[in-house]
């Protein structure tokens, strides 16, 4: 059977990766994905065949594990967090839609949810992403920054939580900057804003802090950022966005 699994590995720890996923990786001969995830997988990468490519080589990565598949390998394409949330699964269908082989039509595809980085984030500090809330991301090399600055602007104006991914990296730091003024906007400087560092993985970093305060001189493109909405709060060493109990008989008034 032609089979192509796109995995989703969640957020790095293997305490982390569903039973599904992980009957799927030990079941493959294959397994193509960036590096980093790669040997995050630890011993469930012992005895395939690894196809290691470089970040900002997502086309290649997922031409190549369709071409596995289509010639008898079963495939994982990995991808760290949940595929389909800034992951492969969508690089493979827009393969598939734009420049179709024959051969992979042979190939049974299968994608796999994982636990992303915000969940597993916001699970450390409590429940900032409990009403509704969206995700963005920071890097303007697939979409235009004249667009994402609209969404911000939008998100503020909406009062949603957000999870900001690809805060920064290497070469840009001044996207978070400019998020962080427009929030301002819309948002008192004391809004909880939690910083995220290699979540579940070795050197976990995770810092509370508020709006006003946010620096993105120390993070990078492993950091994640969410900031809470107008209603999210901090009660001792936890953060929490309400849902609106408290308007309820047996809360009000605390």
């Amino acid at each position: 059977m032609n089979r192509l699994y796109i995995i989703g590995t969640g957020p790095g720890g293997l305490d982390y990766l569903s039973p599904i996923a992980r009957a799927a990786l030990e079941s493959c001969t294959d397994l193509a994905g960036h590096g980093l995830y790669l040997n995050l997988l630890g011993e469930l990468a012992h005895g395939k065949t690894r196809h290691k490519t470089p970040m900002g080589e997502e086309l290649a990565r997922a031409t190549l594990a369709l071409d596995l598949a289509a010639s008898g390998r079963t495939t994982a394409l990995v991808s760290s967090g949940d595929a389909g949330i800034y992951g492969m699964a969508t690089v493979v269908f827009e393969l598939l839609a734009r420049k179709p082989k024959p051969e992979w039509a042979t190939v049974e595809i299968e994608v796999i949810p994982g636990i992303s980085a915000m969940q597993a984030a916001a699970a450390r500090v409590g429940a900032p992403l409990a009403h509704d809330f969206c995700v963005i991301s920071l890097s303007d090399l697939l979409t235009p920054w004249e667009l994402i600055a609209k969404r911000i602007d939008l998100a503020g104006q909406g009062d949603f939580a957000i999870a900001f991914y690809n805060a920064v990296s290497n070469k840009r730091s001044w996207q978070l900057l400019e998020a962080r003024q427009t929030l301002l906007r819309y948002r008192q400087p004391d809004t909880p804003v939690i910083v995220a560092f290699n979540v579940t993985r070795k050197g976990e970093q995770i810092t509370v802090t508020t709006l006003g305060d946010l620096d993105p001189e120390p993070l990078n493109m492993l950091s994640l950022v969410m900031v809470g909405n107008s209603e999210t709060r901090r009660v001792g060493p936890w953060v929490y966005t309400p849902r609106g109990y408290h308007a309820k008989p047996e809360l009000a008034g605390t």
